[in-house]
């Protein structure tokens, strides 16, 4: 039995090993802005995926999402649907059309069985940031709401469809905003928001909004002050869903 066990732990040690294989590493080199993410898995194995892809005609496509659950089945659809929009984004500048196909392509899992279809579904976050306006066209499927920091003021980019996989024709819609310079841009996944600290108490969207408003430094530093104040707040070092930040940075001027 203990040596099942410990077979048990190196294929899941190997798993998460192979996972993190499948994340970019390292953000794109932009003139235009500065792209940094900070990510930790619940488990080793997670359900958040995310990447950059620079299409062809010069623009920036950025997608974060989660997949239902977390841990190892969460992994294993998370895998599918992260080759899934790696390819297509590659080949379609529009976010509309990907989350339909993206959508799509979960529903035809999902139908294969009525125990574990709820298990083929994701909230995703898909924008297409043009540099020279700086306007962004996005589809938010369910995702928590992404923020822009603009002097003092927060901005939020609220949903525009369900998320992915759980109907078949969901009414996607597409949203628009055009970024400043000096603006900074925040995604994230609900394992930050619904992070807990020991009374049971969220560290909740509020807190992060004034994590966003107070903190300055650069993006990797601020992404290190957000999962610091994760730790102050009380949540555990090993957080108890998949924690996911990504913050864009508009320069002031093209360097």
């Amino acid at each position: 039995m203990m040596k099942h066990h410990c077979e048990c732990g190196l294929d899941i040690d190997l798993a998460t090993h192979v996972q993190q294989l499948l994340f970019p590493k390292g953000s794109p080199l932009c003139s235009w802005c500065c792209i940094g993410v900070k990510n930790r898995m619940a488990s080793g194995l997670g359900g958040d995926y995310f990447d950059f892809i620079t299409t062809a005609d010069g623009c920036q496509a950025i997608f974060l999402g989660d997949v239902t659950g977390h841990g190892l089945h969460a992994s294993v659809v998370m895998s599918l649907l992260y080759g899934y929009i790696h390819h297509s984004a590659r080949e379609l500048c529009s976010p509309l059309e990907l989350v339909r196909q993206v959508n799509d392509f979960l529903q035809t899992f999902a139908t294969r069985s009525q125990v574990f279809d709820h298990y083929f579904s994701s909230t995703l976050f898909c924008g297409v940031i043009h540099p020279e306006t700086l306007e962004m066209s996005y589809v938010n499927a369910g995702h928590p709401a992404p923020l822009v920091r603009r002097g003092e003021v927060i901005h939020s980019l609220a949903t525009t469809a369900p998320p992915v996989g759980f109907f078949d024709d969901p009414d996607i819609t597409l949203g628009t905003f055009r970024f400043e310079k000096e603006d900074r841009f925040l995604l994230y996944t609900d394992g930050i928001t619904e992070a807990m600290d020991g009374d049971g108490i969220f560290f909740g969207r509020s807190r992060l909004e004034e994590v966003l408003l107070h903190k300055n430094g650069d993006h990797l530093h601020f992404l290190d002050q957000l999962f610091a104040a994760l730790r102050s707040f009380g949540a555990p070092d090993s957080p108890a869903d998949d924690c996911t930040a990504i913050v864009l940075d508009f320069h002031p001027f093209p360097l």
